[in-house]
């Protein structure tokens, strides 16, 4: 499996709090099977990202562990107006691996208006924004038929596969399931912090993804489109997303046939 959401650099942002925890993160995402990990150092109004100090991190921190996992670099990009002036700038400075696939977050409290705008910049400087953990932000719950929008129009989305497995409550969790359902979820990563609160483990969601969706789905989102991603391909075929409306509407009138 490959992990293209996780913070095990140490001293750059609220991850991993020394080499020690760094490695232990990496050693532990190893055991899970995982063989390739992103680091994504946040870039956002309380952490500056420096690229050449995260750099250096990653060689420090591949020195420590060996050769798995294999250790690449991103970032945890908030929108911000700033932010995507910076990457527009810089293409490959925020990507992840130097493609042109970038994460990106929302604040916690504000979703921009002109949410299509935002993306539409973005694109137009020739990259492609992955939404990072969508089913944790209280306001896209709110609005879930957003998520449905921006991905028909080349926004990708990233799940947390914690989220997914329960760990972080059961609203993320049925968010994650009907966006599961609904062919809206691109990438399951672990946003791992440390290696026992939020730690770098995927294999429980690829199983959990395997049982409800089969071996091909849990491939597709665990291995072949992050692996597309590093190394800056396009993503594989995938399953066309279902408007949740037509959703809705089906259940509605299936309620109205029973009832």
């Amino acid at each position: 499996m490959i992990d293209i959401h996780c913070h095990p650099l140490s001293g750059v942002d609220d991850g991993a709090s020394s080499l020690e925890v760094s490695v232990a993160m990496c050693k532990m995402a190893a055991a899970d099977g995982i063989t390739h990990l992103v680091a994504t150092p946040h870039c956002n109004y309380e952490y500056h990202y420096d690229v050449e100090v995260n750099r250096a991190k990653l060689t420090e921190l591949q020195a420590a562990i060996g050769d798995t996992p294999q250790l690449l670099l991103g970032c945890d990009f908030h929108l911000s107006y700033d932010n995507i002036q910076k990457a527009a700038e810089d293409r490959t400075r925020f990507t992840i691996n130097g493609t042109n696939y970038l994460l990106v977050e929302f604040g916690e409290q504000f979703i921009p208006d002109q949410m299509d705008r935002v993306f539409y910049e973005i694109q137009c400087a020739s990259l492609i924004p992955i939404l990072t953990h969508p089913e944790r932000n209280s306001l896209i719950q709110q609005r879930s038929e957003l998520l449905y929008h921006w991905v028909t129009r080349g926004c990708l989305v990233q799940v947390t596969a914690k989220s997914y497995t329960g760990g972080f409550g059961r609203r993320a969790q049925h968010f994650s399931e009907m966006w599961l359902e609904q062919n809206l979820i691109h990438f399951f990563a672990s946003d791992a912090h440390d290696p026992k609160h939020r730690p770098p483990i995927l294999s429980q969601c690829y199983r959990k993804v395997k049982e409800v969706r089969g071996e091909e789905v849990a491939d597709l989102l665990l291995r072949e489109n992050p692996r597309a991603v590093i190394e800056g391909r396009p993503l594989p075929p995938g399953l066309e997303p279902i408007d949740p409306r037509r959703v809705k509407r089906q259940r509605n009138w299936f309620s109205f046939l029973r009832g």
